[in-house]
């Protein structure tokens, strides 16, 4: 049976899309190949027509044509052409023409959904588009060596360390990245450590949900920071514990506020989120104190302690630790880029071991190019070479925006005394932070509500944060007065 040629239509390209155009078309083939879409010996557009039909080079074309034929997917043809190879993989079952309605099932009878409980941090996917984006947590890419972090990706690739990651690791880690925390990370914090006391995790929060798993279950009572980052207050629930959240003030979390029952108590001493103060050191050597009084353990995470370009970081809660008491856990994810999603927790071995079989349930272990990746950005000097870069513009961005506040008049509730990325804003009374949120994301402006991180409070928040991480320091004024006049504007509306 002759299959008749297939049309130049299927064919398209977005150029507004961050995919070359000769990887464009292999997804179009590919993905008509194994939908079975395109069968075997259906014929394709010849180099020449196909090129002229999308008006792009023949060059692009030819490449694209080739890879799929040395891959298998495809077979050359006279006259440049070419057609679906016989022996190309194809679906071998077909999706059923009746799909299920989504009311075929009571997902919520079977799921019994709890997880859904953390409010929501608000950051649109596209927010490069806008002009003004003072997000925390997102990065400024001219500030990272990207050809450094590519060469480190190769250098991961090479025989040896693929045939090392290419078995499977179990419940194991890179012990590369692991002896770098332990030799050059801690240290930096005043913290000894051995690898058998070191869990590599996928983030920060993932370190924390497992301590938390750890630490409690139903009956036993836990602590975190009010305000506090919402997803360690929901980490802390999901447990069936009896959650307090406890108010900070200028120094943080305050020791003598704590409950008489307490099992776990959930901080970030050094640089508290999301007002950024720092715990004094009388604060500190209290909380150790009452911590083996009362026989609890502190989960300390010390994020973002790099960025510290006005003052030294305070010591880490865990170098001041003399019993064990203390639960640390690091990030990578904030200092170099969110989406590496890397991190670890630093326990008493007898804890990591826990630790490490409940991820190994999970997840078995994080991608292993990845952590290896990781380890030779660090090794080779590449992470302090970005750190410092990144320290040097963020000091100036700082002082911009600093004096951009103070111009318009915006209260500062909250800056760090060494640095880091944000401010913590306090609006007038009445104002609602959501809406200012609504209202300057029409302007261009991005702001984050400071609602999510009350866990218990269900009325409007004043209080909301502004990050210079994500944005030049040209933009910094302008982006300000902007928040300033909607302000000003969400106001007028509240009414009396």
């Amino acid at each position: 049976m002759t299959v008749p040629p297939v049309s130049e239509g299927i064919f398209f390209l977005d150029r507004e899309r961050p995919v070359g155009l000769q990887a464009q078309l292999r997804e179009t083939l590919v993905s008509g190949i194994l939908s079975g879409r395109l069968v075997p010996g259906t014929r394709l557009p010849s180099t020449r027509r196909l090129a002229g039909y999308l008006n792009i080079s023949r060059i692009t074309v030819t490449l694209a044509y080739q890879e799929l034929a040395a891959e298998g997917y495809i077979e050359p043809q006279a006259r440049s052409a070419y057609s679906v190879s016989d022996s190309a993989p194809v679906a071998r079952l077909r999706a059923s023409d009746e799909a299920a309605g989504d009311d075929a099932v009571d997902w919520n009878a079977k799921l019994k959904p709890r997880f859904q409980i953390a409010k929501t941090i608000r950051k649109p996917l596209d927010w490069r588009r806008y002009p003004y984006p003072f997000l925390y947590g997102q990065m400024d890419t001219t500030l990272f060596d990207l050809g450094a972090w590519r060469d480190c990706s190769r250098r991961a690739l090479g025989r040896n360390d693929f045939e090392y990651m290419a078995g499977d690791f179990a419940a194991a880690d890179d012990m590369q990245l692991v002896s770098y925390i332990c030799s050059r990370t801690l240290p930096r914090r005043g913290i000894r450590a051995r690898p058998e006391e070191i869990l590599v995790t996928l983030g920060a929060q993932n370190a924390i949900w497992i301590a938390a798993q750890l630490l409690l279950r139903r009956g036993t009572h836990a602590v975190c920071e009010n305000p506090g980052h919402p997803d360690i207050y929901a980490s802390l629930k999901l447990s069936e514990a009896t959650v307090t959240p406890i108010d900070v003030d200028g120094g943080g979390l305050p020791p003598e506020r704590l409950p008489d029952k307490v099992d776990a108590v959930f901080v970030t001493p050094s640089h508290q989120a999301p007002t950024v103060t720092r715990m004094p050191m009388e604060r500190r050597l209290k909380l150790l104190e009452m911590a083996e009084e009362r026989d609890f353990v502190i989960v300390e995470d010390d994020y973002e302690f790099e960025m510290s370009f006005l003052a030294p970081p305070a010591p880490a809660l865990k170098s001041l630790d003399r019993r064990g008491r203390v639960f640390y856990v690091g990030s990578f994810s904030k200092s170099l880029f969110p989406g590496l999603r890397l991190g670890y927790l630093m326990a008493p071995e007898p804890v990591i071991r826990e630790a490490r079989a409940l991820r190994a349930l999970m997840l078995r272990h994080p991608p292993g190019h990845l952590q290896r990746t990781a380890a030779y950005f660090l090794a080779l000097g590449h992470y302090d070479s970005v750190i410092r870069r990144m320290r040097h513009e963020y000091e100036k961005r700082h002082e911009v925006m600093a004096t951009a506040l103070r111009r318009q008049g915006l209260k500062v509730a909250g800056s760090s005394s060494f640095g880091g990325t944000c401010f913590w804003i306090e609006g007038p009374e009445g104002l609602d932070s959501e809406k200012l949120a609504a209202e300057l994301q029409a302007d261009g402006v991005l702001i984050e509500s400071g609602s999510p991180f009350f866990p218990t409070d269900q009325g409007p928040c004043r209080f909301f944060r502004i990050a210079y991480s994500s944005i030049s320091a040209d933009r910094i004024p302008e982006g300000v007065r902007r928040t300033a006049a909607a302000m000003e504007r969400v106001m007028r509306t509240a009414g009396p």
